[in-house]
């Protein structure tokens, strides 16, 4: 849908969204919610991406503090953010596009080789696609959804779209990319629960955890791919989430320009400074990512109410929008993620 909004109507979801609320009031509410929502959202998304990429690159060529007083600074946290800085910088989408294919086909090898070399029980994965009473706790569950179905990606992917596709009789070749984006998702994200799963870790609070514990059972091999593969992933995150958010805040107040205009340079650099600060400090790795998590799966069904409503409105798409059946899946997609958000909620507040 968010693929199918950017290539027909050549805007991004905020800037459908600001333009479609008529009334000024509900037009300002819905632009407050969803510049509070992405853009304070994405720098502590931004936080857990950096530190995801610092648990690889810890892994694989040790821990690199620097010591400053009583405060300690983590060198990888800031490399990690230079990098995606200077990517960023470049302004280029083309450019964008060939970093992004590179960095997801490394994690994509990365963590099937290292589900394979743990050699899983194939029975007992097939069965573990059928929930149980005793799957993963919910909070658990809804840090999944937040890292797989990420909100974010929703504004970010139909404005990358109107960049890349013109005119609407590209549709089918989106489509069939997005087909074979989903599956490789979808795969990664499988192998990683089969690697995790295979291991039977069950406390890792750093990289130096993660590859003790796995080496023993696995060797050294399967540890450097996982850690590549977070490495990999962690750039890559770290440069979408301070994208994502600029897109968000362009379309929100309507500024011209693309991605090398200074104010849309701006806010993707505040997003990343943000996020590799927060990375920085000495807050349990695991808790942050999860915590970026599970406030993503919450903030999920928002946005996907919004687009799906902008979807539905031949103001804006014309013949191309949602059909019956789309309606009945996109429906059924918001359900669910709304009921698990609601769960979540409930779960922590019952935790105080």
């Amino acid at each position: 849908m968010a693929a199918r909004l950017g290539v027909v109507s050549q805007k991004g979801l905020s800037d459908v969204i600001r333009e479609e609320i008529k009334k000024p009031i509900f037009r300002v509410l819905a632009i407050i919610l969803i510049f509070s929502a992405i853009v304070i959202g994405n720098a502590a998304y931004e936080a857990g991406n950096i530190t995801g990429a610092v648990l690889g690159a810890e892994a694989i060529f040790g821990i690199q503090n620097l010591q400053i007083g009583d405060f300690k600074l983590n060198l990888w946290s800031i490399f990690i953010g230079a990098v995606a800085f200077i990517l960023l910088f470049t302004g280029s989408y083309k450019t964008l596009e060939k970093i992004f294919i590179g960095l997801v086909l490394l994690m994509s090898i990365s963590f099937v080789l290292t589900a394979i070399l743990t050699k899983p029980d194939i029975l007992e994965i097939l069965s573990g696609l059928i929930p149980t009473g005793n799957a993963a706790g919910l909070l658990t569950v809804m840090a999944i959804v937040g890292t797989t179905v990420v909100p974010y990606n929703l504004f970010l992917h139909a404005s990358l779209v109107s960049e890349k596709w013109k005119e609407s009789s590209y549709l089918p070749i989106a489509r069939k990319e997005l087909i074979v984006s989903i599956i490789l998702g979808g795969t990664v994200s499988m192998a990683i629960l089969i690697s995790a799963a295979s291991s039977g870790l069950t406390n890792v609070n750093s990289a130096a955890d993660m590859a003790v514990s796995l080496e023993p059972l696995f060797g050294k091999f399967a540890t450097w791919f996982m850690s590549l593969g977070l490495l990999a992933a962690g750039i890559t995150s770290s440069i979408t989430a301070p994208l994502a958010a600029a897109y968000v805040v362009k379309g929100c107040f309507g500024w011209k320009g693309g991605m090398k205009s200074a104010k849309f340079k701006t806010v993707w650099a505040v997003v990343l400074i943000l996020g590799v600060f927060f990375s920085s400090l000495q807050i349990n790795p695991i808790e942050i990512i999860r915590f970026a998590q599970i406030a993503n799966g919450i903030l999920l069904p928002v946005i996907a109410i919004f687009l799906f409503w902008v979807v539905n409105k031949t103001s804006v798409l014309g013949k191309h929008r949602n059909s019956k059946l789309q309606n009945v899946l996109g429906i059924l997609v918001i359900a669910l993620s709304v009921f698990l958000g609601i769960k979540a909620i409930l779960s922590v507040l019952q935790s105080f």
